[in-house]
């Protein structure tokens, strides 16, 4: 099959970008066979990123598969604030990390720092564990999952947190809401819960002077930042040029839990 008609079949399906997508397909198939299966489940609205197994995140091909949230490019803001922020030597620990593409990216651009990640859905801990080193990724809900050894050690904590309210997710895209867990989109009814738990007790892991980076929407970053007030953090708002927002609090030194 050649790009051309790949390119054909997926415009008819509704893929904005279908030369692009053609290309990867092509790329990723091993064979005629392969291509037509993958073409058919771009078709059906699997996502493009799960079906070639990779998305490119800050330069690299971050692994995923079917069953996981697919980083979105927004998320490199956290990325770059973090880059900014982290130096040789400090730890950084990602929470609600899914496939750790933050944490793998930091791993890569951070040398020396000391990287983790944490997620709960054991789909998504196995990928994070092909991203980053088997080690660094703990299994578990938040902080839970974290040795004891971390707290207090902290310098970078950061969080992608789902924070889509409940009743949204139906309004999402179908390839979000049909092919990636809920548990990684619903941040319940204001879309603020997850993250509550997170600024709550972010106070007890953070070492003096260290930050906590949480994305969220333009929208909810005022009750964002209050969340972080509210567990002792002094909150600052960032946006960039993709309509990314994130808040960055900072542990005032020589605070204690």
């Amino acid at each position: 099959m050649t790009l051309a008609a790949v390119t054909v079949r997926l415009r008819a399906a509704g893929c904005v970008f279908a030369e692009d997508e053609a290309a990867l397909l092509l790329e990723a198939a091993g064979n005629d066979s392969a291509l037509e299966a993958m073409v058919r489940r771009r078709e059906a609205g699997e996502p493009l990123e799960v079906i070639v197994g990779w998305v490119q995140f800050r330069g690299m091909r971050v692994a995923v598969e079917a069953g996981v949230f697919v980083p979105r490019r927004r998320t490199e803001l956290l990325v770059r604030e973090a880059v900014a922020l982290a130096e040789a030597g400090t730890v950084v620990v990602e929470l609600c990390a899914g496939v750790a593409a933050v944490a793998a990216a930091l791993a890569a651009e951070v040398p020396g720092a000391e990287v983790y990640a944490a997620e709960i859905d054991p789909v998504a801990v196995r990928v994070a564990r092909r991203n980053l080193a088997l080690a660094r990724v703990f299994a578990g809900d938040l902080y839970d999952a974290l040795p004891p050894v971390l707290r207090g050690r902290i310098g970078i904590l950061i969080a992608n947190a789902p924070y889509v309210p409940s009743d949204e997710i139906a309004l999402m895209p179908p390839e979000a809401r049909e092919h990636e867990p809920r548990v990684a989109l619903d941040g319940g009814p204001d879309g603020l819960d997850v993250q509550r738990r997170i600024t709550a007790g972010a106070r007890e892991w953070l070492a003096p002077g260290g930050y906590l980076l949480i994305e969220t929407s333009q929208r909810q970053a005022p009750a964002t930042a209050e969340a972080m007030r509210a567990g002792g953090l002094d909150p600052r708002i960032v946006h960039d040029e993709l309509d990314a927002t994130a808040v960055i609090g900072r542990l005032p030194d020589g605070s204690a839990p």
